[in-house]
């Protein structure tokens, strides 16, 4: 058993405790010579992280890339780190970072000399371990995956006993959202190698394993051991919006320059984000060496210590410059908003105005400007300070512009009203546009001098809207009292010729003309009316005269007479009658026979369906119920008569029984059934009874046969005489039974 110890201990060494803590880290490598090379990881964890330190014993796997690119591993070298450091975020005087952000850098270094050397394939150095930051917001279920940390050190890089680049500065920790990021995340290479950068995929390696059960150790484990062999699998971001070359969005997109290693753009939104950065590294053309540097950028609010801002009418903002165009306002009151005013030791508001600079020193100020004109302005917070801000002022106060309109017209007969602009601007500038509410609140015109003829008589207000160049505005309303009489009485009756009893609606179309006008009218019949558009109801047939005559409310009057204008004849009849009276599903025809009078059309409607347009037709009912038919005539003038009646298609069922079946399943008379016309009914039994009174088979579904087996279930009935009953109920609510004999032959 004592052997079992050393065994025992070594896995425990190896069980890593969960770390929910890796943000990243970078694997390089230096040539010492003779096939000697030291390799060094710089791992990256979250200060705030809950999860392990930095493991020690970390296991490093070497493989030899075989000519048929399967992996030998060569040996697993196991390291603890040699130093570990603690990184804040750089400091701004001006700029208040997120408290309690900071990174732990682990190096591990270890050296290894390679027998086979130089090679002509490839080495791979791998570490793997898990997992990454549950928050990270850009690639999947980032706290189930881990990172791999690896480097090829490639033949061609052998032959040359190359230095693999190394990046010259640490990351950022924080990145400020919505403001612009300008980081130089270029690299050194000894040997002076051409090197380009850019966007790539982090590496996935590790998983959940060893928690709750499985092996640690394996390549889904918290720790492989050893690493698993190369290809590794690349992040899975979440898309849209990201993927590895647009790892955290931004407006304009982060980037980075391929030749300068400058990694740019303004993140928009908040939260931590998995980024790579791969650096090539060429030398005469050929590729020698990959370095990827996997890191998590944290994303958050950066307020800044001070930030000049305020309100005023009109005002526009453009970053640091705030614009303000008002049309003839000389008092502009100034709102400071300035934010964290526990750190505004001064406030200074300056406006240049004529030849001197008006000075304030109050939180808000409101500000009276001599006249119309420009000035310029400035907020200062903390002048003549390292951490200080400036809100520049920009402002143009337009001349002021007042609308004004005059109009003439003949007061006793209809005609157009003129108007007259009057408008002006008490300074430089022109008026460009004129809007014309003339009536109902409707822009009636856009022209300066309009010419409108009123088709409602009264006391309107017109408003006239003025704009000039500058865009300002001004309004005025004036109430112009038009009331002459019209100059050509209209007079449009909705029907000239119709059939008694004629409802004639005559639609004065006369203009202007209004409830406050006295109007009578003549009709022809002996009857006359009051109102401006009346309907009126002619009995009689004939040829009737209309006289209008209207009156306006300052006594100016005008009338005419329309000849023969309406026209009055008999109206038509219609009627029909059918057959048979007593149609069914089994006889659905029906005949109809018109017998109206007086008419030239004739429109037949079934159950609303236009069906027919001649006096007589055949029509086949497709289905049964009660169906309305109507009838529509059509006079010669138009007049119109409808007849509706109703139909009764009464709805008939048959059904037999067979005394007879053999079901021996040769396809010919296998079921036994009942057949007929059953569409309607309900309620539906057919049950099978044997000799001794037993019930073999019992069914509710109509179209469900006995094939010859008891409850239809396999087990054979006997070949015999069985009594068969069926009972339903009709589409009518009438009941049928049905009583009978099957004799069963197989």
């Amino acid at each position: 058993m004592k052997h079992l110890y050393p065994l025992v201990f070594l896995l425990f060494l190896n069980v890593p405790v969960f770390a929910a803590h890796i943000i990243g880290g970078v694997l390089t490598y230096e040539c010492l010579g003779g096939g000697n090379y030291k390799f060094t990881l710089k791992m990256y964890r979250d200060c705030a992280s809950g999860g392990a330190d930095f493991d020690n014993n970390a296991p490093f796997s070497l493989y030899k890339q075989g000519t048929n690119g399967s992996q030998t591993l060569l040996t697993t070298l196991f390291r603890s780190p040699d130093n570990i450091t603690v990184i804040n975020p750089a400091s701004n005087p001006c700029l208040t970072i997120p408290p309690n952000v900071c990174v732990q850098e682990g190096v591990y270094t270890f050296n290894y000399t390679f027998a086979d050397w130089p090679s002509t394939s490839s080495y791979h150095i791998t570490y793997q371990r898990c997992c990454r930051n549950a928050s990270v917001s850009n690639i999947e279920t980032p706290d189930e995956v881990g990172a791999t940390f690896t480097v090829e050190l490639t033949s061609a890089s052998q032959l040359l006993c190359n230095n693999s680049p190394r990046y010259n500065s640490f990351p950022p920790i924080v990145i400020c959202v919505n403001e612009p990021l300008v980081y130089d995340h270029s690299a050194f290479d000894a040997e002076g190698d051409q090197l380009v950068y850019e966007m790539c995929s982090p590496l996935l390696g590790g998983g959940l394993g060893g928690l709750g059960g499985g092996n640690p150790n394996a390549c889904n484990g918290i720790t492989p051991n050893p690493a698993c062999p190369p290809p590794y699998a690349e992040a899975s971001f979440i898309n849209p919006p990201y993927s590895p070359l647009n790892p955290m969005g931004g407006s304009p997109q982060v980037t980075i320059n391929p030749v300068t290693g400058l990694l740019t753009g303004t993140p928009n939104v908040q939260g931590q984000f998995s980024v790579a950065i791969c650096v090539k590294e060429y030398r005469n053309g050929q590729l020698l060496s990959v370095i990827r540097r996997d890191f998590q950028f944290n994303v958050a609010v950066c307020q800044a210590v001070v930030n000049a801002d305020f309100n005023s009418p009109d005002l526009t903002v453009v970053g640091d410059n705030y614009f303000i165009n008002t049309c003839y306002n000389l008092d502009i009151p100034f709102e400071n908003l300035s934010t964290n005013n526990s750190n505004v030791d001064s406030v200074q508001w300056e406006f240049d105005v004529e030849d001197s600079t008006w000075v304030y020193n109050s939180w808000d100020v409101l500000v009276n400007f001599p006249e119309a004109g420009s000035y310029e302005g400035r907020l200062v917070l903390n002048p003549g300070s390292q951490c200080g801000d400036t809100a520049h002022i920009f402002l143009e106060i337009y001349p002021e512009l007042v609308a004004a309109f005059g109009y003439d017209y003949d007061t006793c007969v209809a005609g157009p009203v003129s108007f007259l602009d009057q408008s002006a601007i008490f300074g430089s500038g022109q008026i460009t546009d004129w809007i014309w509410d003339l009536e109902a609140t409707v822009t009636d015109s856009v022209q300066r001098n309009p010419v409108h003829v009123f088709k409602v008589p009264g006391t309107t207000p017109v408003r006239l809207e003025v704009w000039d160049e500058h865009g300002c505005k001004d309004d005025t309303v004036r109430a112009v009292v038009y009331q002459p009489v019209p100059a050509l009485i209209l007079v449009k009756p909705n029907d000239t010729i119709s059939c008694a009893p004629a409802s004639v609606f005559f639609n004065n179309l006369s203009s202007p003309i209004d409830p406050n006008y006295d109007i009578r009218w003549e009709f022809g019949d002996g009857m006359e009316g009051t109102d401006i558009s009346p309907t009126h109801v002619y009995t009689d047939t004939g040829t009737f005269d209309v006289r209008l005559e209207i009156t306006s409310p300052i006594g100016c009057y005008t009338d005419t007479v329309f000849k023969e204008l309406v026209r009055i004849e008999s109206p038509p009849v219609a009627d029909f009658y059918f057959d048979p009276t007593n149609p069914s599903n089994f006889n659905p025809v029906v005949n109809f026979f018109d017998q109206s009078t007086d008419v030239v059309h004739w429109d037949w409607y079934i159950d609303g369906k236009l069906v027919a347009q001649v006096p007589d037709f055949a029509y086949s009912f497709p289905d049964t119920g009660l169906h309305e038919v109507k009838l529509t005539v059509v006079h010669p003038e138009k007049c119109v008569d409808t007849l509706v009646q109703y139909i009764d298609v009464e709805p008939q069922v048959t059904f037999y029984l067979p005394n007879a079946f053999t079901p021996n399943e040769d396809t010919k008379n296998d079921y036994f059934a009942g057949t007929g016309v059953t569409r309607g009914i309900i309620d539906f039994k057919m049950e099978i009874w044997n000799r001794y009174g037993q019930k073999i088979f019992e069914t509710t579904d109509v179209n469900e046969p006995w094939n010859g087996q008891v409850n239809n279930d396999g087990r054979l009935a006997q070949n015999g005489v069985y009594v068969c009953v069926v009972t339903f109920t009709g589409p009518r609510g009438e009941p049928f039974e049905y009583k009978g004999y099957a004799t069963l032959v197989r």
